[in-house]
């Protein structure tokens, strides 16, 4: 009998597969490096047509799952769930975006975790024969972030060295065990991890610890090593949030070559005055919907390790005075492939 479970590991014997993705992001996204690949740009700001920031997440979200749905040429009665998630308190721009879809829906949250968080509790589902065909979604959004964990953008604060850019974007996957395209082989659930990390402007540095425990952890779970993928794909830890995991990584005896990426390294131009890089949970799941899956469809890549990392802090607990735990989910992905 084939090993359904190992650890924290879970494996798909019945191959749950990405039938349809979309991306959508802002105008300051849609000049950065990966411009070419989304789905979808709002050029002109990113209200996207609202008379509020958190309305316009909402907005994102809907036509991230529309255009999904759209992509995998299935109808809103074809999809079972909706798996969704966001920032905001009560995570309400997934659950209103839901509103216009009557569709059954589960909203989650993993901070900026929720992309994979989605994907893989999806997998689990759709492997488990209890639903067929799994809606993913997930944003987020510069001014509504700042906003809710920050300081409202009318302050002017300075922004410290640190800090990193909250992506403005959603992506959303169509997760089914129907049709065709990368397969997701198993996903690997991550530990609550605290290093003492206090200051909400470097969340690079109180997500790293989490992702070198689930990294490690998958690299024993599977038997694998990092030189067994093509890509590793980490959310969005950023340029020091990055060189701390492949630090933490060599402690333990694990070197992260050139296939490993960082989401929040990549979505933006150096010159884009976005200090650290990108975040949020619109940052993993925008890159992940368009250059990403390109070049699993394209069988380019052949095996992809895509591990999105959180910071699960809220303005309550800052006011408490507590540190900012991480989690870190990861899925493997693996590429369509050519005859």
């Amino acid at each position: 009998m084939k090993i359904r479970r190992q650890n924290q590991t879970v494996f798909f014997k019945n191959e749950p597969k990405i039938i349809g993705h979309y991306s959508i992001v802002g105008p300051k996204e849609g000049k950065g490096n990966l411009r070419k690949y989304f789905s979808e740009i709002n050029k002109d700001d990113d209200l996207f047509g609202q008379k509020t920031y958190e309305k316009a997440e909402r907005v994102m979200i809907e036509r991230a799952l529309d255009g999904a749905i759209k992509d995998s040429n299935l109808k809103y009665d074809d999809i079972r769930l909706v798996m969704a998630g966001d920032l905001l308190n009560q995570i309400i721009s997934s659950s209103y975006a839901a509103r216009s879809f009557d569709i059954p829906y589960v909203g989650v949250f993993g901070a900026c975790s929720t992309m994979v968080e989605a994907l893989a509790l999806s997998a689990c589902l759709v492997d488990g024969g209890h639903f067929d065909t799994i809606a993913c979604a997930t944003s987020s959004h510069f001014s509504t972030a700042e906003r809710q964990f920050r300081f409202p953008l009318e302050l002017g604060n300075q922004r410290p060295p640190t800090s990193q850019w909250t992506v403005t974007g959603a992506g959303s996957d169509i997760v089914s065990i129907k049709g065709s395209g990368p397969k997701i082989l198993c996903a690997t659930f991550g530990k609550v991890t605290d290093y003492g990390i206090n200051d909400v402007n470097n969340m690079g540095a109180a997500m790293a610890p989490a992702a070198m425990n689930t990294l490690v952890t998958h690299f024993k779970d599977t038997n694998t090593s990092p030189k067994d993928y093509d890509l590793i794909l980490t959310g969005d830890l950023g340029k020091l949030g990055s060189e701390i995991l492949i630090d933490l990584m060599e402690d333990k005896g694990y070197k992260l070559g050139l296939n490993y990426k960082d989401c929040g390294q990549i979505i933006f131009k150096r010159n884009q005055d976005v200090l650290m890089g990108g975040s949020g949970c619109g940052c993993s799941a925008t890159v992940f919907n368009s250059i990403i899956m390109k070049k699993l469809l394209s069988g380019e890549y052949k095996k992809v390790l895509f591990m999105a990392t959180g910071a699960l802090l809220s303005t309550t607990s800052s006011q408490q005075g507590d540190t900012v735990p991480g989690i870190a989910h990861a899925v493997v992905v693996e590429g369509v492939k050519n005859e």
